[in-house]
């Protein structure tokens, strides 16, 4: 969910560690950094937010070298994460992947339809995040960036038996995709933390270069 945060659900590997209260501009010794409130740049710099309080950054793992993407957790990986990727192109992968691998996370495309990111996303849950039942909720036009974007509404239970659900805002902008991913433990965490994805999102503005 660097990297689409697991989307909380993908960065299973990382520790919890108490995260909320570690920090520091840089990861050090850590597997996060701290995110402090003011606008800051993510992904490959072309898009920025500003959190209505602190997070963390998780350091680059499952996606180590996808440049476009990256996680932040308030709680810990495995309870709630905001992902995003940041202008990726045509023909690109949101997620590292061999050629040789029987199930493949299909690439992007900058004529996909929201339902076709949608499955996408879909496919990226259940093919590296492990999901064993996945429910889209709703999808529906959402304005982002300045686009005519999207909204998707799903939930999904993974093989640790733990039902999550999230919320995706986003649009394909000059033939390239922005989206914020928003994923977490369905009881509590989702509720407790919709708000700050939302601030995110409002927040969020393209980088003028």
């Amino acid at each position: 969910m660097k990297h689409f945060a697991k989307l909380a659900v993908l960065a299973a590997g990382f520790a919890l560690a108490g995260c909320s209260t570690l920090g520091g501009s840089e990861y050090g010794i850590s597997d996060y950094a701290l995110v402090r409130v003011h606008p800051v740049s993510v992904g490959d710099g072309s898009l920025v937010v500003a959190p209505p309080r602190p997070w963390n950054r998780v350091r680059p793992g499952l996606f180590q070298d996808i440049r476009e993407t990256e996680d932040w957790t308030l709680d810990g990986p495995l309870l709630d994460g905001v992902s995003y990727v940041t202008g990726l192109k045509s023909g690109r992968y949101v997620v590292r992947q061999r050629k040789s691998a029987d199930q493949q996370v299909p690439k992007f495309r900058s004529d996909m339809t929201p339902p076709e990111i949608a499955a996408m996303l879909e496919s990226l849950f259940r093919v590296r995040g492990g999901a064993v039942d996945w429910r889209t909720l709703s999808l529906q036009p959402r304005p982002f960036l300045g686009a005519n974007g999207f909204q998707l509404d799903y939930e999904h239970l993974d093989t640790d038996e733990l039902w999550r659900k999230g919320r995706v805002v986003g649009a394909v902008i000059n033939d390239r995709l922005y989206l914020i991913l928003f994923d977490a433990a369905r009881s509590h965490y989702y509720d407790a933390t919709l708000p700050d994805f939302e601030s995110i999102v409002a927040s969020a503005q393209l980088r003028r270069s």
